[in-house]
């Protein structure tokens, strides 16, 4: 069972997240349909004895198989640019994280706050506590408010890296020279785990992403702590 757990989408801990699910098994949902209906047309044909020596054209049903899939296109393009729209758009947001991918570990500031800003890196094997993760783990975790829109600038050093919290549905590339933004909100407290998505040289699995989100009354005092 934990096999088949590892093939499917985390779970969601964001409404973005939400959408990309939904419209995941939208998707999917339509292509079985296409797949049942084909393999029963191709079934049909494989057992059928009976045959039309006569039939050299027939162009209503050319008509219709070339009508038909770009109406089923449509219901898919349609959700599609909607949910690009929203994983784009910027919404007032409450906070703003500018994160640095370095070779190879992550730095983080928190833009709103001064002074705030740390490097994260990967805690080794030989130093993990009984109730860490492997490979997962970080000496400093990005705390973040949850129920508040966050946006996030993100740029490099060096290479290319890639940011990325699969149960929030993030994945934004950290391009040297380049700003890239997106925006996220956490609706649950926890610690959610990520790793770097671009093979960005030897150590490109090492450098881990983990968030931590806590109601807003202790986030303040996080900030009063780390302005103290």
């Amino acid at each position: 069972m934990s096999t088949w757990a590892n093939l499917d989408l985390q779970n969601s801990s964001s409404p973005l997240m939400e959408q990309l699910i939904f419209f995941h098994d939208h998707t999917l949902l339509i292509l079985v349909m296409i797949t049942i209906l084909v393999g029963y047309l191709m079934s049909m044909l494989l057992f059928n004895k009976y045959v039309n020596r006569y039939l050299l054209h027939g162009q209503t049903i050319e008509i219709i198989w070339t009508i038909l899939p770009a109406i089923i296109l449509l219901f898919i393009a349609f959700p599609s640019l909607r949910l690009l729209y929203l994983l784009d758009e910027i919404n007032e947001p409450a906070i703003t994280l500018k994160i640095i991918g370095h070779q190879w570990y992550w730095s983080y500031e928190y833009s709103d706050f001064s002074n705030i800003e740390f490097d994260s890196y990967m805690i080794p094997t030989n130093e993990l506590s009984m109730n860490s993760f492997r490979l997962l783990d970080v000496d400093n975790r990005t705390i973040i408010p949850m129920n508040s829109q966050i946006r996030t600038l993100m740029t490099a050093t060096d290479v290319i890296h890639s940011w990325t919290i699969p149960a929030l549905g993030v994945k934004v590339d950290s391009t040297p020279g380049r700003l890239n933004q997106t925006n996220f909100m956490i609706n649950r407290p926890g610690l959610f785990y990520g790793q770097c998505s671009e093979i960005c040289g030897a150590n490109h699995s090492f450098m881990p992403i983990m968030i931590e989100s806590i109601p807003n009354k202790f986030f303040i005092k996080w900030i009063n702590n780390m302005n103290s």
